[in-house]
């Protein structure tokens, strides 16, 4: 019995450092994050009463879901016209049609208020994760994520 245990504990232990890292691969796209850059990966971890942004395996950010004050998301679009004019030169046809094709970046934007301190951050999302993020944001915060893409002005 003593010999099933320590199989039982040896595969185990594996699987909890796997389960441990079940953050979200984001971009930090500028705010008021002191020390951090736009354009630096970063891992969000959502837990079920706060959020936390981790770079190099240290913690940059830890914000209370309840200090969450809005929650925003939004699309930026773009054609492919650098891409499509280096194909061009390769091949007509292909550069032709990569210039019609358009790429899509999603943005998550978050701010909060805990006292005296008040921030904002927004994070570029990877397109398969950026609505578990949306949905875990939400959910424990208990805030519903504004589109800012329908709030823009147009002139």
């Amino acid at each position: 019995m003593n010999k099933f245990l320590a199989v039982v504990m040896c595969l185990a232990l594996p699987l909890t450092v796997f389960a441990a890292d079940n953050g979200y691969k984001v971009t930090y796209d500028g705010g008021s994050i002191a020390g951090a850059k736009a354009g630096t990966g970063m891992k969000l971890f959502i837990d079920s009463n706060q959020l936390r942004l981790v770079r190099d395996k240290s913690e940059v950010i830890n914000i209370p879901a309840s200090t969450v004050t809005e929650i925003s998301y939004g699309q930026d679009v773009h054609r492919r016209i650098g891409a499509a004019i280096g194909l061009a030169v390769v091949s007509l046809g292909v550069g032709a049609l990569m210039a019609l094709t358009k790429s899509k970046k999603h943005y998550v934007g978050l701010t909060w208020a805990d006292g005296d301190k008040k921030g904002g951050f927004a994070m570029q999302c990877d397109k398969s994760d950026y609505r578990g993020i949306l949905a875990g944001l939400e959910g424990i915060t208990g805030k519903k994520a504004v589109d800012s893409d329908a709030m823009t002005v147009k002139n």
